[in-house]
């Protein structure tokens, strides 16, 4: 009897220890998750500090920014879901201020490449991505997001298996 629950215990451990660690990084669907929210907080500031500038050339980026937003708004509760999920998983109490905090992350990393260039040439570097991103279709979208690029990894790592 002792040897049963001595092996019970031991495997209780290592399922809970597996939940726990499963909880510690993402599933494809949720690095995908992160990344669609990346693009869309990215895209927000992008529109937002170039629509001036935008404006000279007969674009109105945050209109674009707006209406990508609106078309894909679906997809990005979906993802927003997804996170909120693993944010709960991972024993979060407050995960509507975990995904905040995240897109606020996100946010102020561009910003500050913002603060760091010339409106003029952030907006030279950067506008292009509102431009293309509010041409694409739901795949197209899907397919960025779910490329994990070295210079932009998500937030936890991938699990392995």
């Amino acid at each position: 009897m002792r040897v049963f629950i001595l092996t019970f215990l031991s495997v209780f451990l290592v399922c809970i220890g597996g939940v726990a660690m499963a909880a510690e990084c993402y599933s494809p669907a949720q690095a995908e998750a992160d990344q669609g929210i990346r693009i869309h907080s990215e895209l927000m500031v992008i529109g937002l500090n170039c629509q001036q500038i935008g404006a000279r050339y007969g674009l109105n980026l945050y209109g674009q920014y707006r209406e990508f937003t609106a078309r894909h708004a679906d997809l990005f509760g979906g993802y927003e879901d997804i996170l909120l999920a693993f944010f709960k998983k991972r024993g979060d109490g407050k995960p509507e201020a975990s995904l905040n905090t995240l897109r606020t992350k996100y946010a102020n990393k561009i910003s500050n490449d913002a603060a760091g260039m010339r409106p003029d040439i952030f907006c030279a570097t950067y506008a292009p991505r509102v431009e293309a991103a509010h041409k694409m279709s739901r795949e197209d979208l899907k397919k960025w997001a779910a490329t994990i690029y070295p210079s932009h990894p998500v937030s936890y790592p991938l699990c392995e298996g």
